[in-house]
């Protein structure tokens, strides 16, 4: 087994993924060790490099377990031991450890397997102490012995030469993968996909049959090993591509061919304020890349297979086409025109009307939306209560279901109460006259006296209403922005609050006949998820996302989930949907949009759109001659994706990489889960969802609680190279700012004191305090034991 490093997890990464949890050993390169014959691959690719006399630039975290153990047999009771060797690494001002980090080192040998040299090594490790530079402390102290020791296992270590690379191929093609290594006698090899060994697949070379249909890239990587020894390539994905044209993908094979467009753009007539989005598609090997034009022009930025711009005008219309271009070839795609005109009718039609015939009369019976908002909330890691697992899924899961009934859609995960009570207020914004209001909220939660609370996720042990959010004020709110249909979905436990006894005073409600709520579970009954690994959605979403896309009244797409719940054996008796409704009229959530009006529909898709904004992809040049892309991608709201990317590099720069550093600290940003080379590593599940956008070859960093963001977001890009013939890396800094992206443009950190409130009474607010006395709180502690193999949306963990 690799060296653990003791067992700490100051240089391990527990990556939870839809492959379930694996282990993975930091390298200051990217690069990691992995499991012996026989287990399953980490995420990660693992870099090696070097010549058959060993490669002295790996990070010391690449020693195994064998070689560390015998360093602490002879460092640890040695007169030119561990305490000489923390002094001689201290030379260099990044390797010099603290009085405290010595004397934790020091106090290890009162542990019954604790070694203050192994602690001193994971130190020198955490700031990416190198092979190269131990042996020369040990060296300079002497220590033949150590010396021999550390030689002997770096020229025995395996390193691969020819690596894997990623592919976009056409259907029903056939594609190779590479992986040669060096290393001592009887290499073998394993390649696996995803955490799965592939029969028979034990060649450097693995030939894939893509007579699949096109789905989400598939993750190869290859184990090489020999006896207790191994390395690991690193990732490479293979991306299936459905051609428009079959008869041209047929036989392609990408090894063999250069550059072959599968998708090209096409024409489109838009009015402003619509988006625009067109598409080129291609295939070879290396993976082709993308750069857009518009009349003749590079888009600054447009490096993807799609180009999107939301929210045109008039200066966006022309003749677009597409480069597609890799490191041997370059071919152009059609080029296409992109008319854009003013929008001169609100209900679908298109500016252009001298060139196309009327829309189609409506039914007489049908029913308009002027406009369809959606606020979804998943709250998952508190501070004081159990940590759930399935909001996360099941906002995801809903947004793009909502999107596809052409929803403008907010979805934020792990929401303080302040926060809470600013998105609820920025959601109050977008609603209007004859608006679709939706509300989802997934999270822990109560019930008392007949009104609801969400508990953020910065509640204390025993919280009251005092510290979460009422749904009945936010519906009261709803109904004086005189709202089409108000929806409220809740997926949480409806359990009594034991330790709040006092009665808020939500005020009387209006009788509009347009309200819908859908509970997840009934009254005094506590709402489940699913413990089927880190993709599985709770009961409740499970069951929704089967109907919701249905042209139902949503009374009766309701009634059809609350039957398929009622199917769930485990759940019986436990957790059933509830239904109250006054709604007085077939709406659904098909319902088509009419706007009344240009400027309210403008001003609406404006103040959405203001918390939807990416930075753009920008281009780095250092001094050097690197060209580093900064490209960024949204998950939700408030969690960001950035990646960095090697665009160009002189000829005598043999290895370079650019990682981010510096990332503000009020962020949620693991820094375990920054910089690492596949999407699967920066600790989301959902990477799937929006890696395909994504370049190849890239390091990516995952942000979270963009909400908290108070100034413009700024870091530093940190390139890292080395120049042919010399050991030595080189250095250069960037800082970057790229302004306030997604939902930090809102400012819902100030809290609703201090932001602006929606346009109405300060009454309006469903967060504005209550009368003095009516939050009171009663003494003693709330607490919620549910069966052993359930527990709920409550103060505890719910999973089945």
């Amino acid at each position: 087994m690799p060296w653990c490093w003791g067992g700490e997890l100051l240089f391990l990464t527990f990556i939870s993924s839809a492959w379930g949890s694996v282990r993975a050993e930091l390298r200051a390169d990217g690069s990691r060790q992995a499991p012996p014959a026989g287990a399953a691959p980490r995420l990660g690719p693992g870099r090696a490099r070097g010549d058959g006399m060993g490669d002295w630039s790996l990070p010391i975290s690449s020693l195994g377990e064998e070689v560390v153990a015998r360093l602490c047999e002879l460092l640890d009771n040695a007169s030119r031991g561990w305490r000489k060797l923390a002094e001689v690494a201290g030379a260099e001002k990044r390797f010099k450890c603290s009085e405290e980090e010595l004397e934790v080192c020091s106090l290890k040998v009162l542990e019954p397997r604790g070694s203050p040299t192994q602690c001193l090594l994971q130190l020198l490790a955490e700031r990416d102490c190198s092979l190269k530079y131990l042996l020369g402390c040990l060296d300079r102290m002497g220590h033949t012995q150590a010396c021999q020791v550390l030689s002997s296992a770096v020229h025995d270590m395996i390193r691969i030469t020819v690596q894997p690379e990623s592919q976009v191929v056409a259907e029903g093609a056939r594609v190779s993968l590479t992986c040669w290594a060096t290393g001592p006698p009887g290499l073998a090899y394993q390649w696996f996909c995803g955490k799965q060994e592939v029969p028979g697949a034990t060649a450097p070379e693995l030939v894939i049959d893509t007579a699949a249909p096109p789905g989400p890239p598939r993750w190869f990587i290859c184990r090489v090993n020999c006896g207790a020894a191994f390395a690991f390539s690193r990732w490479a994905h293979v991306q299936v591509e459905r051609s428009s044209s079959p008869s041209s993908a047929s036989g392609y094979c990408p090894t063999m061919a250069g550059l072959q467009i599968l998708r090209q753009p096409q024409p489109c007539c838009l009015a402003e304020g619509d988006t625009l989005l067109l598409e080129c598609r291609a295939i070879g090997n290396p993976p082709p890349q993308y750069q857009w034009f518009r009349n003749r022009r590079p888009v600054e930025g447009a490096r993807a297979p799609q180009l999107q711009v939301q929210l045109v005008t008039t200066a966006e219309r022309g003749s677009y086409s597409c480069r597609v271009f890799n490191l041997f070839h370059e071919v152009w795609s059609q080029e296409v025109d992109v008319e854009i005109g003013p929008r001169l009718f609100t209900s679908g039609g298109s500016w252009q009307d001298g060139d196309r015939a009327p829309p189609e009369p409506s039914s007489p019976d049908q029913l308009y939306a002027t406009d369809k908002v959606a606020l979804l909330i998943g709250n998952m890691h508190y501070l004081h209560h159990k940590h759930l697992r399935a909001p996360m899924v099941d906002v995801h899961t809903l947004s793009s279901l909502l999107r596809q009934l052409d929803f403008k859609v907010v979805s934020l995960l792990d929401l303080g109460k302040d926060e809470m009570q600013m998105a609820v207020n920025e959601f109050l914004l977008l609603l209007d006259k004859g608006v679709y209001g939706l509300l989802y909220y997934a999270g822990h939660g109560y019930e008392n006296f007949g009104n609801s609370f969400m508990v953020p996720i910065d509640a204390p042990s025993s919280y009251t209403s005092a510290h979460c959010l009422c749904v009945q004020r936010v519906l009261r709110c709803m109904q004086q922005r005189h709202t089409g249909l108000n929806i409220f979905l809740l997926d949480m436990c409806r359990k009594r609050n034991l330790n709040d006894d006092t009665i808020p005073q939500v005020g009387a409600l209006q009788v509009t006949a347009n309200i819908v709520f859908g509970y997840a579970t009934c009254a005094d009954a506590e709402a489940y998820e699913l413990s089927q690994g880190e993709l599985s959605n709770g009961v409740f979403v499970s069951f929704l996302k089967r109907w919701l896309l249905d042209d139902e009244k949503i009374t009766v797409l309701l009634d059809k989930v609350a039957e398929d719940m009622g199917t769930l054996e485990i759940t019986r008796g436990r957790q059933a949907l509830e239904l109250r409704s006054n709604l007085s009229e077939r709406r659904a959530l098909t319902d088509p949009i009419r706007a009344p009006g240009r400027d309210e529909t403008s001003a609406r898709n404006l103040q959405w759109a203001k918390a939807h904004v990416l930075p753009e992809s920008r281009h780095l040049h250092f001094s050097c001659g690197i060209t580093v892309q900064l490209g960024f991608a949204a998950e939700f709201s408030n969690i960001m994706i950035i990646y960095t990317r090697i665009l160009a590099a002189p000829r005598d720069i043999t290895e370079c990489v650019a990682k981010l550093t510096d990332i503000p600290e009020e962020l949620d940003v693991d820094l375990k889960c920054t910089n690492r080379e596949s999407p699967e590593e920066v600790g989301s599940p959902l990477s799937p969802s929006w890696s395909p956008g994504c370049p190849s070859c890239c390091l990516y960093s995952r942000l979270c609680g963009l909400q908290k963001l108070r100034q413009e977001l700024a870091f530093t890009v940190c390139l890292q190279y080395r120049y042919r013939g010399m050991d030595d890396f080189v250095e250069e800094r960037r800082a970057v700012s790229v302004g306030k992206p997604l939902i930090a443009k809102l400012n819902l950190h100030l809290g609703p004191a201090a932001a602006s409130q929606p346009p109405s009474q300060s009454s309006l607010s469903p967060l504005s305090s209550s009368p003095p006395g009516s939050w009171g709180a009663a003494g003693g502690c709330w607490g919620n034991t549910p069966e052993e193999n359930l527990s709920p949306k409550g103060p505890g963990s719910h999973s089945l």
